[in-house]
């Protein structure tokens, strides 16, 4: 109200002052006069004006406070109301609260089972080789296990329809074409069979499965060919046609430490050169087993025919034997005893040549395989002094070069003493036949001596 006052008054100051400062000026003093009157009958005029805008407007002003005011005491009540229905509502609410908690406390139970479940079938289904062709169906497992809502019906029959889905595949044959990445490091599309969720292959070659990258990877080695065969025979064949395959229950654990199992090279490799030395010690002694078999069986056919003749032919052993009393050296019985022994004695070297070298490499072979555990055994405690027990890895090179170099001396001692016990058997038959061939002619000589003095 103060404001309207000062705003009138301004405005009737105002006009005073104008008409007060008229730019008119009285010639005379009736002009004057006249000018005085004119111009109080305007400042009345307007002074009535401006009152009756006054009065107008305060009243106007004054019904604007009261709406106001009525309004303020409306809003106020208003207020109380919705203050009563919140608090009504809120002590509903919290009712409501307390007899959902009563009547959902198994449901409780039954959501919490179904994250559990959600979240211990996404690792499932994640390491499943089925997921090569379902890429996505995890991604919602893994939304159920992580939100903390509730999770509706549909989404507790989604996740059993998951699980029903990964038991339905895991009994299926099925071939698609996928990128596979080979052991080059190249990725190719290729078509690819898969036996459940178990193994796969793609061209007789067998794949393994990358849960963190969802790829399929050929083995680096490939296991041997008799498996690989079979299965691209499997990959040929028709539909509906009953065909042996490889199937890894393990889902490719016992495939992948079944190529990684070293074959013959890499053993020789893990024996260092103690392994190298066994073996070029072995491939010296089944030379020397060959000539001598050779040697010792040709002898053993011309000692044989040289039995069935009269003639004595010095180009086999028996032969140049049996000379010595042919050509006339021995007149009596002690003097071609001796010679017999003394021509004996000479083809016994010849007959057990290279039996002795065959000993030694046959007792040096396990020596050395012997020096190479020691050497590796040494190699796994400096790893073990260095490095702890804590990494198996570290040691592993050093038991196997201390494992490798002992199967290798056993392994070429055994056939090398085969061997020498074989071939000592034949020169052994072939100096007893030596024997036999002497003791006759010594006795059919002493017979005769003995007709001779009758």
């Amino acid at each position: 109200m103060r404001l309207i006052y000062l705003w009138a008054f301004f405005v009737v100051f105002s006009s005073a002052a104008w008409a007060t400062h008229s730019d008119e000026k009285p010639t005379n003093l009736d002009a004057l006069f006249e000018q005085v009157k004119h111009d109080r009958v305007m400042e009345q005029e307007q002074n009535q004006r401006r009152e009756t805008i006054f009065i107008t407007e305060r009243d106007q002003q004054a019904r604007l406070l009261a709406q106001a005011k009525a309004q303020l005491a409306a809003q106020e009540g208003r207020t109380k109301d919705l203050n009563t229905k919140f608090q009504e509502q809120e002590q509903l609410l919290t009712q409501a609260n307390a007899d959902l908690e009563l009547k959902s406390g198994s449901l409780g139970e039954l959501f919490g089972t179904v994250r559990q479940v959600a979240n211990e079938s996404r690792s499932v289904l994640e390491s499943s080789m089925i997921s090569v062709e379902l890429p996505e169906r995890s991604q919602f497992l893994n939304a159920v296990a992580e939100r903390k809502q509730i999770p509706t019906i549909e989404e507790i029959r989604q996740v059993w329809l998951s699980l029903q889905q990964e038991m339905t595949e895991s009994a299926k044959i099925k071939q698609f074409s996928q990128a596979i990445i080979t052991a080059q490091g190249m990725v190719e599309q290729k078509q690819v069979t898969r036996v459940g969720p178990f193994t796969a292959f793609s061209d007789g070659q067998f794949l393994r499965y990358l849960p963190e990258t969802g790829n399929l990877v050929a083995l680096g080695r490939q296991p041997v060919e008799r498996l690989q065969s079979v299965a691209a025979e499997f990959e040929s064949a028709d539909s509906g046609v009953l065909q042996s395959v490889v199937v890894d229950p393990t889902r490719g654990a016992i495939m992948a430490l079944l190529v990684q199992a070293p074959d013959l090279k890499e053993r020789i490799q893990q024996g260092g050169w103690i392994g190298y030395l066994i073996l070029i010690l072995g491939a010296v002694g089944v030379l020397i087993a060959i000539q001598r078999f050779v040697s010792l069986s040709l002898t053993s056919q011309r000692v044989t025919k040289q039995q069935k003749q009269a003639v004595a032919d010095t180009k086999n052993p028996l032969g140049r034997i049996l000379s010595v009393y042919r050509e006339g050296l021995a007149n009596d019985i002690d003097t071609l005893t001796l010679k017999l022994d003394e021509a004996i004695l000479r083809e016994i070297p010849k007959v057990e040549r290279g039996l002795i070298t065959l000993a030694i490499l046959a007792a040096i072979a396990p020596m050395l395989g012997l020096l190479g555990t020691v050497s590796g055994m040494i190699e796994t405690f400096q790893s073990i002094t260095l490095f702890g027990t804590g990494d198996p890895k570290l040691m592993s090179g050093g038991i196997s070069q201390a494992l490798v170099t002992t199967e290798l001396g056993l392994a070429v001692a055994i056939p090398l003493l085969l061997i020498h016990s074989l071939l000592s058997g034949k020169s052994n038959r072939l100096v007893q036949i030596f024997d036999e061939e002497s003791a006759s002619l010594i006795a059919r000589n002493a017979e005769a001596n003995d007709d001779n003095i009758r």
